[in-house]
């Protein structure tokens, strides 16, 4: 890995300590610590690899990136910042990055699968249209769904407004008055599985993402709840 080297103030305050006014503050005040010698000049240059940065004797690990799988719950908006509802990264508590975005959308009313980090080069693999990356969904479906949607889904359905679906894969698990589909899609536009029932004449009622790329929803995560991606889920989709 290369060595990065940065100054103290910079180093506290991407990794969630305070602003850079605050940290400052902390290091002129002589709370701040690097391989046990007290710092005072927040201008002071470390290496992120080598040096050991402690805040009062408890050591303040670097991260360059961080990755997190979410269970998203209903309710929760897919952005950094909202003013009236909370985000998807509200419910990162131990983030420690400040710069983490959600890699792709889901609507408020959708749950399951989502990707947060600070990897914009990753989160460009993903979901770039060129990249043909598989996202996988369940959905609750109004209306008997028929081997003939699935033909049309294979061919591709228009979305409205001149706008086409690329063929996709559906699976019907329960086909009744509310079926019960498994969806493979390799897009991501604005209220797509919603929109590409419509087009058949059906309505979502439940939606939830189970699968992106290599990354598949891990199902012990409760609504709401999230964890660090393994080394070997990282590597798969890196």
């Amino acid at each position: 890995m290369a060595v990065i080297m940065m100054r103290l103030d910079k180093y506290l305050a991407d990794m969630g300590i305070g602003t850079r006014t605050e940290v400052k503050k902390l290091i002129r005040q002589g709370k701040i610590a690097v391989d046990g010698a007290v710092i005072k000049s927040p201008e002071a240059k470390i290496d992120t690899e080598k040096n050991l940065v402690t805040l009062g004797g408890k050591p303040v690990s670097y991260e360059t990136f961080e990755y997190y799988m979410l269970n998203k719950p209903a309710g929760v908006v897919s952005a950094t910042t909202d003013a009236k509802d909370k985000t998807v990264i509200d419910l990162i508590e131990t983030r420690k990055r400040k710069d983490l975005f959600p890699v792709g959308r889901l609507d408020k009313d959708t749950e399951g699968l989502l990707l947060i980090t600070n990897d914009g080069e990753l989160a460009h693999r993903l979901l770039a249209p060129k990249k043909h990356v598989d996202k996988g969904y369940y959905a609750k479906v109004e209306g008997v769904v028929t081997e003939e949607d699935q033909k049309a889904f294979a061919e591709g359905v228009s979305l409205g407004g001149g706008e086409m679906a690329r063929p996709a894969e559906l699976e019907i698990i329960v086909s009744d008055e509310i079926s019960e589909i498994r969806l493979t899609i390799q897009e991501g536009k604005f209220h797509q599985v919603k929109r590409m029932f419509e087009s058949v004449g059906k309505k979502v009622i439940y939606l939830k993402r189970l699968s992106m790329g290599t990354l598949v929803l891990d199902e012990t995560l409760a609504l709401g709840e999230y964890r660090k991606l393994t080394e070997e889920e990282l590597k798969a989709l890196c």
